[in-house]
């Protein structure tokens, strides 16, 4: 049985986003009823699956299979840039966040279960072998570091180690 989210925790979490949205150079939408809304089933499903996974998408329930859909999601900027928007309308462009433009339905970028897409980006080469540390790349905002490991923190979005990939 699923616990209530309390008002509390949903104007907490909404406080908490926003500020790093904002810190960060992003846009809530600006329907702050919608946006809490989302907040309440990120909420829901941190509780059902132990992480905040995008509420517009189906989780598996598998950390490791949803890494990509945790919110923020890995396919944020690219919806933004092109639609004005991501999937669920959380983030928005600064064009979306003062009304200028019109948010409209995103298509779903992400692969289905056992497909090959967006999720295979990795690089292989005679770069790669050249390089004396690989090269990791967060997933969420694309910064890249060469180093052993990649950071437990990224410096510029501040998502977790899980959150990166390696590039090169």
């Amino acid at each position: 049985m699923e616990r209530d989210v309390s008002q509390h925790e949903i104007d907490e979490l909404y406080q908490r986003l926003r500020a790093e949205a904002v810190a960060s150079g992003y846009f809530f939408n600006p329907d702050e009823a919608f946006a809490k809304d989302l907040m309440r089933s990120l909420i829901a499903n941190r509780n059902r699956y132990g992480y905040p996974s995008c509420p517009c998408r189906l989780a598996s329930g598998s950390s490791e299979e949803d890494n990509d859909i945790v919110c923020p999601c890995d396919y944020r900027d690219p919806d933004i840039t092109e639609y004005g928007a991501c999937f669920c309308a959380l983030y928005v462009s600064p064009a979306a966040a003062k009304g200028e433009r019109r948010i409209g339905p995103v298509p779903e970028r992400r692969s289905a279960p056992g497909e090959r897409g967006p999720k295979d980006r990795t690089f292989s080469g005679a770069v790669s072998a050249a390089l004396s540390h690989p090269v990791w790349r967060c997933r969420v905002c694309g910064y890249l570091c060469a180093r052993v490991e990649p950071p437990e923190v990224c410096p510029i979005c501040k998502v977790k180690k899980d959150r990166f990939e390696r590039f090169m």
